[in-house]
């Protein structure tokens, strides 16, 4: 790979939510404020929501590795799960130890006892479900019924939605309004701006272990924010495969031919660029038109 050819230690550009390479840009840090504020008030529901490949799952990561021993913490990526599947899931990332032949209503009864137990250790618990949207209902209103548990001062578990837009209809439904109402504190993420991409790139190739002058040229970063949007995930694929590129090349700098050229064997970043391209056409032949009709 071109790990040597530009003095990297390690590939920089991962798809794996490595925590080692968290970009605290504006969105993620207001997201990581606003989740961090709202465990410490014992709120029930918060919800984080935004497009695919906009780091919610590197978010949930580095939220979690910011708790304390005052917390107890359970993650859950799929939770596409029956109830009482969703429940034996949640016993086991807490420890907790259920027969697994119970009925429902006895697994929610060793749940809640569980929950009361570690509020006498002076615990608070913490779920964190990623992809929420994949949700069944009927799993949403389990975890509901469970957050109805309070002491005086606080609940005993909260749980965190990381989910895309698609989140938002779900929970817009008419059966699930009681579950809607609890949810005291929501973020949207929203995508890397121009200046961020720029920093974003610096960033990541610092940490892994690049010492050189600028890697990514400014127009090479323009075409990059582009194509990507300014989601992560796009980001990093394609500068990933322009850096593949400009190896092949024996080049030492990312230019915008590179990036243009990754762009074209990036189906989701090319869907992207093309509409941009379409658009501004459509702008090119309306003023052609109006000038025209003045003419």
């Amino acid at each position: 790979m071109y790990q040597s050819h530009f003095g990297l230690q390690e590939l920089p550009f991962g798809l794996a939510p490595d925590t080692s390479f968290v970009y605290t840009c504006a969105s993620h840090q207001e997201a990581l404020n606003t989740l961090l504020v709202a465990v410490k008030n014992g709120e029930g529901f918060i919800k984080i929501t935004g497009e695919v490949g906009t780091g919610k799952t590197l978010l949930c990561r580095t939220f979690l590795s910011m708790l304390d021993d005052t917390f107890a913490s359970a993650y859950i990526p799929n939770p596409y799960l029956e109830p009482r599947t969703l429940l034996l899931a949640l016993a086991e990332e807490l420890g907790v130890s259920l027969v697994k032949e119970e009925d429902q209503y006895h697994l929610i009864k060793g749940l809640t006892q569980a929950l009361l137990d570690f509020a006498v250790e002076g615990k608070s618990v913490v779920l964190c479900l990623d992809e929420a949207q994949a949700m069944p209902i009927e799993s949403l209103e389990a975890l509901r019924l469970l957050t109805n548990l309070e002491t005086e001062k606080r609940k005993l578990l909260q749980v965190v939605l990381f989910g895309q837009p698609e989140l938002d209809v779900k929970l817009a439904g008419e059966s699930v309004r009681q579950l809607r109402q609890r949810i005291t504190f929501q973020y949207r993420l929203a995508a890397l701006g121009h200046d961020e991409v720029d920093y974003y790139l610096s960033h990541r190739l610092r940490v892994a272990g690049y010492r050189g002058n600028r890697l990514f040229a400014k127009a090479a970063v323009r075409a990059l924010h582009r194509a990507s949007g300014g989601i992560p995930r796009l980001v990093n694929i394609i500068a990933h495969k322009s850096m593949l590129l400009a190896f092949g090349e024996g080049s030492m700098q990312v230019v915008a031919r590179h990036v243009r050229a990754a762009t074209s064997d990036t189906p989701a970043a090319q869907r992207r660029h093309w509409w941009w391209f379409g658009f501004a056409m459509l702008l090119v032949s309306a003023c052609g038109i109006g000038w025209a009709m003045l003419g």
